[in-house]
């Protein structure tokens, strides 16, 4: 269960997320609300904070702050389109704030991206109080359409796909049918024979048993090779993330280091050095994964 409190502490607001299972919680300072809406899926919040810019809270979980969005939809986007040896044609699942969207037009070898998320509120909010992830959003190489991803896996065409990035919210709500074997089964399906399928895996230290879950699932449904991905992102449980990516075909036996080295666009974490300290595990996640 995650709740939510509004606490005073001298002249400022308080926004605190409570993760009731791991007996812990995460706050930021606020000044304000700046606004919110109640679409026919969820509700969005938006916050002014003190010192993290802009905060958007969905159903009173934090979904990304001003200051640190970047870790994640670098972390979401290049490490797999730069594991792709040709990465043309990309979909995203979810991804309605547009961040992780524009990362992905920074690759001048991906030519279309469509990305579908259920809730059109989610991008409209996000164009307001978030305008700088919504700056690629009119490149007309971009697609937006507000549907349903799983749907529009499961009716996707047969090898149709290069990289197929999947930016969650948490599996509760309308993300609960993303972590699952038949929409992992849809994607490969869609995916090219060279495909490769990324997803948002939660927390290593607090949410072990979602993420060893979704790899056997991704494993279960014919995926040869598999990669977690570990980076920080302090505003969510535990401030420990990862991302886990799924080969169709063949095995990760490294990434296009020299394309990523001269990389024609700027980024706030992602680097080469970064990308290979990313798929180094503590032993409690060899552990834990069975993995050597």
């Amino acid at each position: 269960m995650v709740l939510r409190v509004l606490l005073m502490s001298g002249d400022n607001k308080w926004f605190t997320e409570i993760f009731a299972a791991s007996g812990s919680a995460f706050g930021l300072a606020i000044t304000k609300k700046l606004d919110e809406v109640k679409s026919p899926f969820q509700h969005i919040e938006m916050f002014e904070t003190t010192h993290f810019g802009n905060l958007m809270v969905i159903d009173d979980v934090i979904m990304l702050s001003s200051r640190d969005n970047f870790l994640y939809h670098e972390m979401l986007s290049h490490p797999v389109l730069f594991s792709h040896d040709k990465p043309k044609n990309v979909v995203i699942i979810g991804g309605g704030d547009c961040g992780t969207l524009r990362e992905v037009l920074k690759h001048t070898d991906v030519e279309t991206v469509t990305q579908i998320d259920i809730d059109e509120q989610v991008t409209r909010m996000s164009e307001k109080y978030f305008p700088e992830l919504c700056a690629s959003n009119n490149d007309p190489r971009a697609t937006l359409k507000f549907d349903d991803g799983i749907k529009y896996m499961r009716e996707a065409a047969a090898e149709s796909i290069d990289v197929i990035i999947v930016d969650s919210t948490d599996p509760i709500g309308p993300g609960e049918g993303l972590f699952n074997r038949a929409f992992y089964d849809s994607c490969r399906k869609a995916l090219k024979p060279n495909g490769i399928l990324v997803q948002q895996s939660e927390s290593p230290l607090i949410h072990m048993p979602l993420l060893k879950d979704m790899r056997d699932a991704m494993t279960d449904v014919g995926f040869s090779a598999l990669q977690t991905l570990l980076f920080p992102q302090m505003v969510y449980p535990s401030g420990w993330w990862t991302c886990t990516l799924a080969r169709k075909e063949g095995q990760f036996t490294g990434f296009r280091e020299s394309d990523a080295e001269q990389a024609n666009f700027n980024t706030e974490y992602y680097n080469v050095e970064v990308h290979k300290a990313a798929s180094a595990w503590p032993n409690f996640m060899k552990k834990a994964l069975n993995s050597k």
